[in-house]
């Protein structure tokens, strides 16, 4: 039997392949809308980040989910993100 193949995806922060579960999923729905995904299952086109301030500081800062998603984002969308990021590594 061959080992369980693990899915590994690159950080938008810290441009480091990890695996995909120990990694948060941003997700750009097909409205447009931009959101945290932290179960992984909400549709539409996905980029992932690492579970820390740091790392979304750094994407955002070098304007990396704009380019990923290809659209502008707002300042409002950016401040919702980090609100549930650290409430979210608060809780764990």
């Amino acid at each position: 039997m061959k080992p369980k193949k693990i899915p590994m995806r690159m950080c938008l922060g810290c441009s480091e392949m990890k695996p995909k579960k120990e990694l948060l999923r941003v997700v750009k729905s097909p409205e447009g809308e931009i959101s945290l995904d932290f179960v992984g299952k909400k549709n539409g086109r996905g980029a992932y980040i690492c579970r820390s301030t740091e790392c979304y500081e750094k994407a955002r800062k070098s304007r990396r989910f704009e380019k990923t998603f290809s659209c502008k984002i707002e300042e409002s969308v950016y401040e919702v993100m980090a609100d549930e990021l650290r409430s979210e590594t608060e809780n764990s």
